[in-house]
């Protein structure tokens, strides 16, 4: 299934910072940034709910917030895309 996640963490401290670089890095390991604080995942159930608590222990929830969107396995008519960058599909190959 395609789970959309967005963060929004505070940087004001040190810690911010870091609670940032790591919610970012597992994001990056699970799949594709589309924008600053957005990712785009191709995720099965038990990943989506690894992945889920990894984040919410990394997260500071009275400073921080995490929002998962689940467009499940469907999402092709789900997603619209305007602008200049351009688009991926999450179960084609990506090459790095």
């Amino acid at each position: 299934m395609l789970v959309l996640i967005t963060y929004d963490v505070n940087t004001e401290t040190p810690a911010g910072k870091k609670r940032l670089r790591q919610i970012s890095k597992q994001c990056v390991n699970y799949g594709q940034r589309v924008q600053n604080s957005v990712f785009e995942c191709l995720l099965d159930p038990a990943q989506c709910r690894f992945l889920k608590d990894k984040l919410c222990k990394i997260m500071d929830p009275q400073k921080d917030s995490l929002r998962f969107y689940y467009l499940g396995k469907k999402y092709e008519s789900k997603i619209e895309h305007f602008g200049c960058k351009s688009t991926y599909i999450p179960e084609d190959t990506l090459m790095i």
